[in-house]
Order: structure tokens, then sequence, then C-alpha cells
């Protein structure tokens, strides 16, 4: 179907947003009319220009407080409007959005509405104009979608039909199906907006926190259905209010606009099955009053399904080169990849391989992975490797999202491996390591052999955590739903001692690929920690292990906490004694501890006992507590610290001279 979007939807000036909405792949716009104001173009440059572009002016608004007022105040209203259809005669729209008047002067009498209304589609039509009336959700006295479609059908004209606004429907609780009960060619456009369910004033949740469809909890999919259902084959046009959007860059906010449509095409024409040809869209022209029975079924858009990941191959961290050793040389690492290094040899990791020509070591322990990759800054988490049945599957769905697909520069004999760019930049590779019919990664790496991992100890990535740029959030959480297929919960909002941590977990619906993302809403103590969550078999034996080992390692607990945990739970004393924290659901147990961070990056180790679905999300603010008040780092604890035989010995004054150089 044509898509469309409004300008006040994404930021910057009426010439950069059109710019970005055509670079996006829309096909229309609806010109917001503060944004015309405030432009130095003249309505004829902005007709050219959206033409330029490709881009169809679809509706303009808004046309505020109109209807069911005195003789008066009606003659100023029709004045008024004459100005705007001059204007868009200009700037060549040919649709109006009309709202229910929010105004004192308005009075509750539907039959003076509809005739005032009728009036203005009759002036509409000499310039032909067409006005779309919509019920806002705060309207004085028309606040519901059919309260506005009687109004309609009592004016009778046919030049005067309904708009359509999800919001507006859905942030009162009313049931969409009373939709095809509206002619499909009464209703003369559909405005789309999603938005996280909050308990506020409707007007300020609509001006401030709409967003774009998959990124909230309204069901858009169902309400599409019942607007196609009653005959609709108009754009899909989005409306966004967002605080975010106003001030996130315009190219990838239309960007992921476009990613959410695309999106709730799929989700429709999955739900509706059968796929009989669109319609062709509703003429301009004033239209029949007579009720049709077409009702379109969008197909199925041609794009991949989604290839669902089946486990996290690796993570790779990067370190500042040169703190690996190239290819063919000799001596250990030094700085960040020394303090990396020496932190996953303490957790009982060894180092299996090097890459053949890249400054790459992998680092194993069961079935978990970890890259130090000495290319880049950190350091950080730069890159995960996601199993994949279909590789090649997963990047075309990827493709068809709009996810950039990120060049590779591979030697002959390097196995292939795509990578696509998640909203942060982390980038996400698609494997099948160890695969017969396929190539796998790990024969890039020239084998190691530097001891064995330790016993009892870790088997595979758990999850990973990804702090966030403030406003790409629910960008990255459309992202990993649409072109991943994972499955989000719900948003938590977790306490900060400088603040919030917004959080959001979203996963396989096996558990196999869990990823959660955050947010800090700290201000200048914002800190964007990245962490690795490592599954154990038996954590207790591994916190006894680190606890004699290398008791400087793990993140200090406040005793309160344990305090606090005795008179909640029936727990053993050795928790606190390990440095354990503990959480259960109605599925099972987690027990879970972290280490002191390097760079950016901090590990966690976890182990689920049943059916455990959670992150230990209620303890979270302990730890955030005791990170930013110890501000705790490897490289100011490590040289306390004993390295495994697997790993160097940690001296002070090589830490000094890492940092030194780094300065």
């Amino acid at each position: 179907m044509r898509k469309s979007i409004a300008t006040v939807s994404v930021s910057g000036t009426l010439a950069e947003k059109l710019t970005a909405i055509s670079a996006a792949g829309f096909d229309g716009v609806e010109i917001f009319e503060n944004d015309l104001l405030v432009s130095p173009l003249s309505p004829e440059e902005v007709r050219g220009r959206a033409g330029d572009l490709g881009l169809g002016i679809d509706l303009y608004q808004p046309f505020r407080d109109f209807e069911a007022v005195p003789g008066d105040v009606l003659a100023r209203n029709l004045r008024r409007a004459e100005r705007k259809f001059e204007l868009m005669e200009r700037l060549g729209a040919t649709l109006l959005l009309v709202c229910s008047s929010v105004s004192p002067d308005a009075v509750d009498d539907d039959e003076l509405a509809a005739e005032q209304l009728r009036l203005l589609a009759e002036r509409a039509a000499g310039h032909g104009i067409r006005i779309a009336y919509e019920a806002l959700a705060w309207g004085r006295h028309v606040n519901e979608y059919l309260h506005a479609w009687r109004i309609v059908r009592m004016a009778g004209h046919p030049n005067l039909g309904t708009c359509l606004d999800s919001f507006h429907i859905l942030s009162r609780g009313s049931d969409p199906i009373g939709i095809e009960a509206i002619p499909g060619e009464r209703v003369f456009f559909l405005q789309l907006a999603d938005a996280p369910l909050l308990a506020m004033d409707v007007l300020q949740w609509s001006r401030h926190y709409r967003c774009f469809p998959g990124q909230g909890t309204f069901d858009l999919a169902g309400l599409v259905n019942h607007v196609l259902d009653a005959g609709y084959a108009g754009p899909l046009s989005l409306e966004v209010f967002n605080d975010g959007f106003r001030q996130a860059d315009a190219g990838r906010t239309a960007l992921d606009a476009m990613r959410s449509l695309i999106a709730l095409e799929e989700a429709t024409a999955l739900r509706r099955g059968a796929t009989p040809p669109i319609p062709p869209s509703v003429s301009l022209a004033p239209v029949s009053l007579a009720p049709v029975s077409l009702a379109p079924v969008i197909p199925p858009p041609v794009i991949p399904p989604p290839v669902i990941p089946s486990g996290f191959a690796f993570a790779e961290l990067s370190v500042p080169p040169p703190d690996l050793p190239g290819p063919g040389e000799s001596g250990g690492p030094s700085g960040h990849a020394y303090e990396l290094s020496g932190l996953l040899a303490a957790l009982g990791f060894v180092r299996t391989g090097t890459h053949a020509h890249k400054p790459v070591e992998l680092w194993e322990q069961g079935e978990a992975r970890i890259l130090l990759n000495a290319t880049g800054e950190g350091p950080a988490l730069a890159a995960i490797g996601l199993e994949s049945p279909d590789p090649a599957g997963s990047v075309r769905r990827a493709e068809s999202l709009l996810a950039p697909v990120l060049p590779r520069h591979r030697a002959p004999r390097d196995a292939r491996l795509d990578a696509i760019a998640a909203p942060d930049g982390t980038e996400l590779f698609f494997c099948r390591t160890g695969h017969p019919d396929h190539s796998s990664w790990t024969d890039d790496f020239e084998p190691r052999a530097e001891g064995e991992p330790a016993a009892g100890g870790i088997t595979h990535i758990d999850h990973v955590a990804l702090t966030q740029p403030r406003h790409h959030f629910d960008e990255a959480a459309l992202f990993y739903r649409t072109v991943l297929g994972l499955r989000p919960q719900e948003s938590l909002e977790v306490p900060d001692p400088y603040g919030l941590l917004r959080s959001k977990a979203m996963s396989t619906g096996d558990g196999a690929v869990r990823m959660v993302l955050n947010i800090n809403q700290v201000g200048a103590q914002h800190i964007p920690w990245q962490h690795i969550a490592l599954a154990c078999d038996d954590i207790v034996a591994t916190a006894r292990r680190l606890r004699a080992l290398h008791p400087g390692l793990l993140l200090a607990v406040p005793a309160n906490y344990y305090d606090d945990l005795a008179a909640r739970h029936d727990v053993p004393p050795e928790l606190r004694e390990l440095g354990l924290l503990y959480d259960r659901d109605e599925h099972g147990e987690f027990l879970h501890l972290y280490t002191i961070t390097a760079g950016r990056v901090f590990f966690e180790l976890v182990q689920r006992v049943g059916g455990y679905q959670g992150y230990g999300a209620a303890n979270a603010p302990v730890r955030l507590a005791a990170q930013h008040a110890g501000a705790q780092r490897w490289g100011q604890r490590s040289s306390r610290i004993n390295a495994t035989p697997a790993g160097p010995t940690v001296e002070p004054h090589d830490l000094a001279a890492t940092r030194s150089r780094r300065r």
C-alpha cells in the first residue's frame, strides 16, 4: 500500500524533513501546518521540492475548532477556511484534516455540527478539496470515532469523510471493530501511531509519547485489518508526536518509520491470510455515497520471513591497537587487552586460537566464545555472532527491513561471514559454527593450546546487554523484534544513584538468544556500560574458586542487601560469603554475580534454576550503585589479582605504562 508520514514525525526544517522522508522510500507526506509556517519556502516551492523528491502531498493538517459554533464564530471560521483552501491549491494538497473542536465556543449539537461541516465541504469542493473529519480523543463534545462518523453521515456530502487515527481510537480503549460499519470510500485517511501504555492525561500522552508501529503496546495490525475490511484503499500514514524523534537525526528516524510500516504490513498480511490484489487507490475527486463491498487484503510484502537465531556464536570485544600482538609476533598482550585477557583467564577461559591474518584472539570455555580484536577503540562490545540456521536468509531479511549490511574485507581463504549493523553500531554476524555444510568462522583461527578451562565453570553466553543512545532505544527494540524475530518483554525503569535506567529484555521463544537493551537517563553521570552474561552449571563452585584465587575480581555487594534478602527469602548464608545475588519468579530461581569493569565492559555469571525467565532486575540497583560508588575497574585492581596459570602475571608498572601511552 501507499506509505505516507506526517512531517511532524521527524526533526529538522521542512526541506530537511522532505529529503529524509524521500530517502527512506515514502510515497507521500502529510504537511503539518507549523512546518510550513516557519519555512522560508513558499507553498509553490514546497510543492516543487516534494515533486522532485517523488513525494505526493497526501494531506494538509490540522484545521481546528470549526464545527458546532454560533453564527458569528462560524463566519470567522469560514473566512479562515477559504484562506487555507487557497494555500492548499498553491501547495497542491487536496485533502484537509479537520479535528473535532476543543473550543469553549462549541456546543453539544450533532445536527449543528453536521450542518456546518456540510457547508465547509461545499466550500472545499469549489477548490477541488475534500475534508477528513477526525475525532480527537480529548475533543470537547466529539471524542469517539463512531461519533465523528455519525456526524459525517448526517452531513451527507461527498467531499466530507472521516479520518481514522489509531492513537485517538486505541488510547480511549474504543473497540476498533466498529470501523467495519463505515463504508471504505468514506474513510478518507488513516493515521497510525503506537504508544506505550501510560497512566496519564491523554493529551500529554499523545503529544509526547507516541511512537512508530511495533514500538508500543497497541494492536495496530488488528486495527488496520478492520479498516481494510471496511474497504479502505488509501495510504498507511504515520503521525507520531515524540520528544525524542524531534531531537534525533531525521534520516534514521525516517528509516525507522519505514521499517515499522513494512513490519506492520507483514503482520497485517499474515493475519489476513488470502492475498487478492489491492484495488487502486481512491480517487481524490468527489466520491459516491453508495456503500461498496471492497475489502482489500494486503499481500504479504516481498520480504523473507524471520530467521530465528538459535544461540550465540561469540561476543567480540574491541581494544585499541597495538594491545594484541600481530600475526607471527611474539610476546604477550598489554594494556586493555592485557586487562581483558587476564580477566578472561581468571574466569577460566583459555586462549584457543589466533586469527590467521588479523590481530584477533579467540578465548573459549564450554560453548562460550569471546574474541579480543585490537583494531578499534575500547574495551567495548563491538560485535555479536548469532547462530543462524540460514545465514544468507538472515541477511536478506535484514536488508528488506532497511538494516545496513556491512562490507566485509575477506582474504581468499576466509570463511564467508555476513554482518549487519544494529542501531547502536554493534555488528551482528550470522554464523553456522562447525556445521559440515557451511563454512565456519572458527576455521579462520590458528589453534593455540594453552591449557584447559576451569572445571564446572562457564557453559555458554546467556545474554548480552547493550546501552543504547538516548534517542534510539525504541528504534533498537523495533529492530531486534522485526529483523531477528525476538520477543520483547515489558520495559522496566530501574533506580540508579543518579537517575533511572530504562531496560527492555528481548529473547527468542526458547530463550536461546536473550538481549537486554538499556538506556541510562542520568545526565553527566551516564556510563554506557555493556555486559556479557555467562551461564554456569555450578555458580556456587565457580564463586568459591573466584573468591579464593581472585578476591578483587568480583563487584562488592553491600551487607544491607543480604540483610534484606534474608528477610524476603530463605536462602543459605553462603550467598553472603560468596557475594552471590538471588532472585526468583514463578518458574524458578536465579543466582548471579558481577565482575568489576574493564573499560566499558563487565561480565556477569548466572545460573538459572528451573525455568526462571528473568534477568535479576530486582538486583540491578545494587549493581548500579556499587559500580558508581566504587568506580571499580579491572585495570585498577588487577595488580592485586593473581592470574591463573593460563594467563600472564599482572604487574603494576605494566598498567601504568599502558595508561601513559593511552594519554
